[in-house]
């Protein structure tokens, strides 16, 4: 019987060596987004102290610091009233010297084609919103050949205690010749893999929040904090050993657990 060979994604080898820093769009700048800009920063600094050239962020978000936010969100009370970009990339800059840019407005196909970038990392809570980002990039990746053209998009998505993050390619990525392991060039997007899960699944209550009380009722404390980071190790994974065999995880926070999705 022939053994079956290991799936595998071989990165794009620019991300691993870059000779600038990889651009990065963030797009939702809440319970996830926020924590997940901590995170990239953190990798930043890291990677540079290894040599790479890091990476160069832009943050999308149209809402505003409420006082609701606190605790969950990486915000305080002198930031209230502020856009959650401006107060976060602020915050940012003035901690580790970066010149990374807030955008205080909505992603769209528009966003897409004028600002793109290599890396698209989504921390929405709509399903609608999930798929206008992916349809955007599939998009603008038609248009090849130039600086920052969209590469992967991450997506981190969550309800109550449970989450996933799903990365994807944004078309294909050629793969090297390989005897030891399948390569995989091209990894589906959630919106299309996972759709029907995502439509028949516990939604988000899109209502806002007028306590912080109210709004742990509807999220845990804690569950944007392990998602973020462990997409944070996913994407470190990528730009320091050019190869992953998982492309994701689903997470319980309630019962511990955590499932990896292979490539």
């Amino acid at each position: 019987m022939e053994n079956t060979k290991k799936r595998i994604h071989v990165v794009k080898p620019y991300l691993v060596s870059p000779t600038n820093p990889i651009s990065v769009n963030l797009i939702g700048a809440g319970g996830t987004g926020s924590q997940m800009l901590t995170a990239l920063a953190r990798i930043n600094h890291a990677l540079n102290a290894l040599g790479h050239a890091g990476i160069v962020v832009r943050v999308f978000e149209n809402d505003t610091v409420e006082r609701h936010n606190l605790a969950r969100q990486l915000f305080t009370e002198t930031e209230i009233g502020l856009n959650k970009a401006v107060a976060l990339i602020n915050r940012i800059n003035r901690f580790f010297g970066t010149n990374w840019k807030a955008l205080p407005q909505f992603y769209n196909s528009a966003s897409a084609k004028d600002k793109p970038a290599s890396i698209t990392i989504s921390c929405v809570d709509t399903l609608s919103s999930r798929i206008e980002i992916a349809e955007s990039l599939s998009l603008t990746n038609a248009e090849t050949g130039y600086r920052d053209s969209p590469l992967y998009l991450l997506d981190l998505g969550n309800s109550k205690d449970t989450g996933q993050v799903v990365l994807s390619t944004v078309g294909k990525i050629d793969q090297p010749e390989s005897k030891n392991f399948e390569t995989v060039g091209e990894l589906p997007p959630l919106t299309e893999e996972y759709r029907m899960m995502m439509e028949h699944g516990d939604n988000l209550d899109e209502m806002p929040s007028c306590s912080l009380a109210e709004a742990l009722g509807k999220q845990d404390l804690f569950i944007n904090s392990v998602l973020a980071n462990m997409a944070a190790s996913l994407l470190w994974k990528m730009l320091r050993e050019g190869i992953i065999d998982h492309r994701g995880f689903f997470l319980s926070l309630g019962g511990f657990k955590s499932q990896p999705i292979g490539v």
